[in-house]
């Protein structure tokens, strides 16, 4: 790439740096930005839930971890080609007011394919074996009486999938050896796929009244929230776990702690809530058959590395002027506003 007149600006979210302004999450790419010619990058220093237009406007992309891109920000920043999403999940980002300002919204499920499946994993062997329990039952010097909490044997129970997309399939990969029965539900399910894993699909009454543990892998849209509903929840079996390392919208919250509560089910696993972070005095935290991390399981060295690598890598191809893979709003390659903002770059690097 040769030097432009201007360089490339891309600003990163707040919530990726400590105070100090270091990494929080180690290599998240940054190093590939610095080795070309005419790119800078920077923090956007203002720490809050949304981004505001003041705060985008000086660049011409943003990588984005937590914090929101409402309509009104994107309204506001003209100059902006691309929103680089860390992760898979872009519910924070106001996708239609993307692609009317010919803004790419692009996603890394490249990163957070393996991490969130042995995210997955680790939920359905730590329920099964009832970790959590037994950690809190020798501390309060239950040795002698072990057997009361005892874990329950995967092989022949059935795990269920809401979602079949990438991240499920690598889970059942992964778990494969449980030689557990795999069923799972998804509109979009490629059947081929499915056989060639093992994988029988099903129809959501099924899914909810057959699954030992039922794990929540879709993404959340209009039509998947609170699709775990109380409806939902009361056709699964009392001695049936829940897993959601996904979105927390998806599951009702409340419904869930009420089932949870009253012994309607067995236990649960969540890595997500309806509203983040979780209220203090949210009865969840209080209930001993539950496992509960912050949002954050999943990012681990492994995450942040890929992560990184395919944004910037993507945030780099808008600087030459190219269309990056895995974006999310695929009509804005028809805006005249996005080709114009390419043909500049592509011309600024000639």
């Amino acid at each position: 790439m040769t030097t432009m007149a201007e360089p490339f600006r891309i600003g990163f979210t707040s919530d990726f740096f400590l105070p100090d302004g270091s990494s929080a999450f180690g290599d998240i790419g940054t190093g590939l930005l610095e080795s070309v010619p005419n790119v800078a990058w920077e923090q956007i220093g203002e720490r809050g839930p949304e981004l505001q237009p003041e705060e985008i406007a000086p660049f011409d992309a943003i990588a984005v971890l937590s914090r929101r891109v409402p309509a009104r920000t994107l309204d506001g920043a003209p100059k902006l080609t691309i929103v680089a999403r860390y992760g898979v999940g872009y519910d924070s980002v106001d996708v239609p007011a993307c692609t009317r300002n010919g803004v790419l919204l692009t996603i890394t499920p490249e990163g957070v394919r393996r991490p969130m499946a042995t995210v997955n994993l680790t939920y359905l062997l730590a329920l099964s074996h009832r970790l959590l329990e037994q950690d809190r039952f020798i501390r309060a010097g239950g040795w002698a009486t072990k057997h009361e909490v005892r874990g329950v044997g995967l092989a022949g129970h059935t795990l269920g999938l809401v979602g079949f997309g990438n991240i499920a399939r690598e889970f059942v990969t992964l778990a494969r050896p449980l030689e557990m029965t795999v069923r799972a539900h998804d509109p979009f399910a490629d059947p081929a796929a499915a056989a060639a894993l093992g994988v029988e699909l099903v129809d959501l009454d099924t899914l909810f009244e057959t699954a030992d543990f039922l794990a929540v892998l879709c993404a959340l849209t209009p039509e998947t929230r609170h699709l775990v509903s109380a409806e939902r929840l009361a056709q699964m079996k009392p001695t049936a776990y829940l897993i959601n390392a996904a979105r927390g919208p998806i599951v009702d919250q409340a419904a869930l702690t009420q089932a949870l509560q009253k012994g309607r089910l067995a236990g649960a696993a969540l890595d997500v809530f309806e509203r983040e972070p979780i209220d203090p005095g949210d009865p969840l935290l209080s209930l001993p058959n539950v496992l509960l991390s912050p949002h954050g399981l999943g990012l681990t060295d492994e995450w942040s590395y890929i992560t990184g690598q395919v944004a910037c890598a993507a945030m780099l191809d808008v600087a030459g002027g190219r269309v990056p893979p895995n974006v999310v709003n695929r009509d804005v390659l028809d805006s005249p506003i996005l080709r114009e903002k390419l043909r500049r770059y592509e011309e600024a690097c000639r």
